[in-house]
C-alpha cells in the first residue's frame, strides 16, 4: 500500500498534524509529490514565501475501519518528499530492470539470494499501517528496534554503499591505466572520481534511470565480449584445471570458506532493493511489489546470461592461469593483448569504465540520501543545489582518498563478505517472521528460521575464515601506494 494520499478517502480523519513543508512552485503538481507517501494533499504543501497553515491530512481507503484505525496511529515522516530516494515516485518495472541490472551484475543469480530478495520486495509496504519502508535501515529499525538495527545492519549497509564506491573507483582507474598508460594510477583515480562526482549531481534515483540503462547495456556488453573473445581465441598454453590447494588441511578448508565470503560480497545489491522500489507509485489496486518483482526477474535472467557463460568460458580458456588480481579482464589483456583487435580491447575497457561510473551513482545514492536527510529534517525544506553539490563532491573525493590510501581493500573482500552476509541471507528471513508472523512450525515458518539461522552461522564461519586467511597468507599493505 502507498502512503497518505495513496490510501486516502473523501472522508477526513483526525490525526496528529506534522509541520508543513515548503515546496518550490515547480513541484506543486509534479508526479513525485502526487505519489509521495508522505504528503496528504496540496493543502499540506506551502510555498516558501507564504505563511504555513495547519491542515488536517485526508486519508482515503476503500477498506474498512481496521486500516483507517491503524493509519490514525501512524506518524508519517514529512521529509521524504525532499530526499533523493523518495523525491520521485514515478518509477516502473523498466526502471527496476535498469537499476537492478546495473547495480547487480556482480550478484550471482542463485536461488537463495533471490528468495531473500523476494522477501524484501514483499516487506516494502505494510498492509496493516500503509507505511512504505523505503530504505533497508527503516525496515530493519521498524522490525528490530532502532538500537538493535544500528548494531546489526548499520556498518554492513554503510560499507556496502561507500565501500563499493571505493572499489568502483579502483576498478575504473585500473581499467583506464590498462589501456591508456601515460597518466599515473592516482591520476586515473582522480579523473574517474571527478567524472563520477559530476554525474552524481543528478538529483534523485529516478533521474538516473537513463544512466542505469547505459550501465546495464555496457555490463552486458563487456561480459559478453570477454567470454566470446576468450572462447574464440581458445585455451591458453599450459592451462591446468587442477585446483590450487593449501599446504595443510586446515588451510584448504578455510580457503574454501574465504571463497564463499568473496562470493557473498557480490550479493551487495540487496541493500538497494527497497530504495529502488521506493521510486515506484503504489496504491491498493496496484502495489509496487508487482512491477518491482517483475523487474527483478528480468534483471536476474540477464545477470545469469552474463555471468554463467563468463564463468564457464573463462574457466575453460584460462583455468588456473586467471590472474589473482583483475580476473577475466586482466587475463584478456595478458594472454590476448597482442593477437586481439585493439578496437575490441578498447571497447571492452570502455564498457567496464562506463558501467563503473553508472554503478557509482546507484551505490552512492543511499549515502547521499542519508547526508541530505540531516539538513532536510532540520530545515523542513530541500537542500539548495549548491549545498547538494558540495555534499556529493565531499563523498566522491572521500572515496577517492580511501582508494588511494587503502588500495588493498579488495584483499579483505572475504572478511567483509562474511560480515555483510546477514544483510542478504539472514535479516530478510527474520524480518519476514517478525512482520508477517506465520503460524509456528508451518513450512514457511520453518524455512525462514532455518535460512535465517544458517545465514548467521555461515556469517560467523566466513568471518573466522577471512581472518585466518589474512593471518596465514598475509595482506600486502601499501598505504598511499596504489598499483
Amino acid at each position: 500500500m502507498g502512503g497518505v494520499n495513496e490510501i486516502g478517502s473523501n472522508k477526513a480523519v483526525s490525526v496528529a498534524t506534522t509541520p508543513p513543508i515548503s515546496a518550490p512552485h515547480s513541484q506543486f503538481h509534479s508526479p513525485s509529490l502526487s505519489r509521495s507517501p508522505l504528503l496528504a494533499s496540496d493543502d499540506h504543501i506551502q510555498p516558501a514565501n507564504k505563511t504555513p497553515r495547519i491542515s488536517t491530512p485526508r486519508f482515503v481507503t476503500p477498506l474498512g475501519s481496521p486500516i483507517r484505525r491503524a493509519l490514525q496511529l501512524t506518524r508519517l515522516d514529512p521529509h521524504d518528499a525532499w530526499l533523493p530516494i523518495t523525491e520521485s515516485r514515478n518509477g516502473n518495472a523498466y526502471y527496476a530492470v535498469f537499476h537492478t541490472l546495473c547495480s547487480g551484475i556482480g550478484i550471482q543469480a542463485l536461488v537463495l539470494p533471490l528468495y531473500t530478495l523476494y522477501l524484501l520486495v514483499q516487506l516494502h509496504e505494510s498492509t496493516e499501517t500503509g507505511m512504505r519502508y523505503s530504505r533497508y535501515m527503516q525496515l530493519c529499525s521498524a522490525t528490530f528496534g532502532e538500537k538493535l538495527a544500528k548494531w546489526l545492519a548499520l556498518f554492513p549497509i554503510m560499507y556496502l554503499s561507500g565501500g563499493t564506491c571505493v572499489a568502483l573507483i579502483i576498478i575504473g582507474g585500473q581499467t583506464c591505466k590498462m589501456f591508456f598508460d601515460p597518466p599515473t594510477i592516482v591520476e586515473w583515480f582522480l579523473i574517474f572520481t571527478s567524472a563520477a562526482v559530476l554525474l552524481s549531481q543528478l538529483p534523485n534515483l529516478n533521474s538516473i534511470a537513463g544512466v542505469s540503462l547505459i550501465g546495464a547495456i555496457t555490463a552486458f556488453g563487456y561480459c559478453t565480449l570477454i567470454w566470446v573473445v576468450s572462447v574464440i581465441e581458445g585455451r591458453t598454453e599450459g592451462v591446468s584445471y587442477n585446483p590450487v590447494r593449501g599446504s595443510t588441511e586446515v588451510t584448504r578448508i578455510f580457503d574454501v570458506f574465504n571463497t564463499f565470503g568473496i562470493v557473498s560480497f557480490a550479493f551487495r545489491g540487496h541493500n538497494l532493493i527497497l530504495e529502488i522500489q521506493a521510486t515506484m507509485p503504489s496504491d491498493e489496486k496496484h502495489p509496487s511489489s508487482v512491477p518491482m518483482w517483475k523487474g527483478v526477474k528480468i534483471a536476474y535472467t540477464l545477470v545469469a546470461m552474463c555471468l554463467f557463460p563468463l564463468a564457464i568460458g573463462g574457466y575453460w580458456a584460462y583455468g588456473q592461469r586467471i590472474p589473482e588480481n583483475g580476473g577475466m579482464l586482466t587475463a584478456l589483456f595478458v594472454f590476448h593483448g597482442k593477437d586481439t583487435s585493439q578496437f575490441i580491447l578498447g571497447l571492452t575497457s570502455l564498457f567496464v569504465i562506463i558501467n563503473a561510473l553508472s554503478s557509482f551513482q546507484i551505490y552512492g545514492m543511499p549515502t547521499f540520501d542519508d547526508m541530505e536527510s540531516v539538513y532536510v529534517k532540520k530545515k523542513k525544506k530541500a537542500l539548495p543545489w549548491w549545498f547538494r553539490a558540495i555534499l556529493r563532491a565531499m563523498f566522491g573525493y572521500g572515496c577517492f582518498f580511501v582508494a588511494v590510501a587503502i588500495p588493498f581493500l579488495a584483499s579483505l573482500a572475504g572478511l567483509v563478505g562474511g560480515i555483510a552476509l546477514p544483510v542478504t541471507l539472514a535479516y530478510p528471513c527474520f524480518m519476514w517472521l517478525k512482520v508477517k508472523k506465520p503460524t509456528a512450525f508451518t513450512p514457511i515458518w520453518c524455512l525462514n528460521w532455518v535460512l535465517g539461522l544458517l545465514g548467521m552461522a555461515l556469517s560467523g564461519v566466513l568471518v573466522a575464515a577471512g581472518i585466518y586467511v589474512i593471518i596465514d597468507t598475509g595482506v600486502e599493505v601499501s598505504f598511499f601506494d596504489p598499483r
